[in-house]
Parts: structure tokens; C-alpha cells; sequence
């Protein structure tokens, strides 16, 4: 009697995938109830001057400047950041700056860009760099994770096929910790959005104004549109940062 060894098809992993499964459907869904609730809600003549398509486009796209430039801002400082201090002779620096950023994430948003507009003023300039303080520590922590967990006999044996210290950093340790990394920064990207609803608190704009509009006037149509404006907006850049974690790290992983 013969056995016949037989290859199996790698099946698709839902949990690994959730993700991308869960989130565009909630952002679906939630974009389905907003246009019902536009189309069929009565408005009177107060809410149609806060919910204004040129005013709305205007507020999305602020908010969308602030989550996106506050995001690069943390990408740029902290990825950096978590390689110089993984690296011999700087890992004093770590528990220094996580215990010190810990304290600015421990402060509300509120108070931070209210911090930052007494020195800044008002504008979008003191939004996007009070929330990319406030948002540094997950993509650090993330960073300093990601680079330490990547096994040391893979590190050895490319420094044994002769790699230099930039080579492994760059061939292997990043690589092996991008999916670590893009975690951090899809958790610093869905606060930057969420947060930068409060960017009209120093006038720098944003889907805030038609929250906090429908808030004082008692309109709770434009405050629910105004809030699953930002809601989606978060969960569009959450699907797509799903989509880099997926995509960009080494296959096997």
C-alpha cells in the first residue's frame, strides 16, 4: 500500500486578518447611517448653516492635515528615536524618555494644546505639534519592542555572512519589527484624528466646529455628522494602516 503525501492550500487566517474584514465594514456601515440620517432628516434653517457642503469639506480637510502631519511629525521623530536608544550604549535614554512621554499622554489633548497655545498661538501649527506629542509614545514604545524582540541568533548569523551593523538594522531588525512598528503608528494616526475634532478649540478648524455648533444649538443631526465624519475618517486610516501592517512585513511572519 502506497501513501500518497498530499499539499494542503495555507488557508486564509480571520483572526489574523480581522481587520481588514471588521473595520471597512463598520466604516460601511456607519457611512450608510450617516447619508440616511443627511437625506432624511428634516433640517431647519439653523442646522443647513452648520451642515454647509462647502463649509464640510472645508473642516474634513483640516482634520485631515492635522492627523496626517501630526502622524509624519511622531513617524520621523520617534522610529529614529527607538533605533538610536535599542543601540549599544544608549539604553539609559529608554526608560528616561518612555517615563517622560508617559507624563504627556497622562495629560488630556485638551490640556496639551492649551499648553501649547500659550507658547504657539492660535492656528493649525499648535494642534499638529501638541498631538504629535501626545501620540509619540505608541510608536516609540512600539519601535523599542519591535527591535528587541527579533531573536539575537538571527541578528548573530548575519553578522557571521558579514553584515555590517547598518546592514542588520536595515536587512533584518527593521524588516522582522515592521509589523510591530505599524501597529504604533496605526494607534498614533486613529488618536491624531480623533483628537484634531478639538483643533478648533485654538481656531485651527476641523470637523470640531460642527460638533461643537450642533452641541451649543442643541442640533444633535449635525452633532451625529459631524462625529461620523471624524469616525470614519479614523477607520478609512485604520484600514489602510491594517493594510501596510499586512503587506510590508517579510512573508513567513
Amino acid at each position: 500500500m502506497t501513501l500518497v503525501n498530499k499539499t494542503t492550500k495555507p488557508q486564509f487566517s480571520y483572526a489574523g486578518n480581522l481587520n481588514l474584514i471588521v473595520t471597512p465594514v463598520f466604516a460601511f456601515l456607519l457611512t450608510l447611517l450617516a447619508v440616511a440620517v443627511w437625506n432624511y432628516s428634516v433640517f431647519d434653517q439653523t442646522t443647513e448653516s452648520i451642515l454647509q457642503p462647502t463649509l464640510l469639506r472645508t473642516q474634513l480637510w483640516q482634520t485631515i492635515v492635522i492627523g496626517i502631519a501630526s502622524s509624519l511629525i511622531v513617524i520621523a521623530v520617534a522610529v529614529p528615536l527607538g533605533i538610536t536608544i535599542t543601540r549599544r550604549g544608549w539604553p539609559r535614554l529608554k526608560n528616561f524618555l518612555v517615563d517622560t512621554l508617559g507624563l504627556a499622554q497622562a495629560l488630556p489633548a485638551y490640556g496639551l494644546i492649551v499648553i501649547f497655545y500659550t507658547f504657539l498661538g492660535t492656528g493649525m501649527r499648535t494642534v499638529i505639534y501638541a498631538l504629535a506629542l501626545f501620540s509619540l509614545l505608541p510608536v516609540l514604545r512600539n519601535t523599542i519592542v519591535g527591535l528587541e524582540q527579533v531573536d539575537k541568533s538571527v541578528i548573530d548569523a548575519g553578522r557571521g555572512m558579514g553584515y555590517t551593523n547598518l546592514q542588520v538594522l536595515l536587512k533584518i531588525e527593521l524588516p522582522l519589527a515592521v509589523p510591530i512598528i505599524i501597529a504604533g503608528i496605526r494607534t498614533a494616526v486613529v488618536i491624531n484624528v480623533g483628537m484634531a475634532a478639538l483643533a478648533f478649540l485654538v481656531g485651527a478648524g476641523g470637523l470640531g466646529e460642527t460638533i461643537n455648533s450642533g452641541l451649543k444649538l442643541n442640533r444633535p443631526t449635525a452633532i451625529f455628522i459631524g462625529a461620523s465624519m471624524v469616525a470614519i475618517l479614523a477607520l478609512v486610516l485604520d484600514f489602510l494602516g491594517a493594510l501596510a501592517e499586512k503587506y510590508l512585513k517579510p512573508k513567513g511572519i
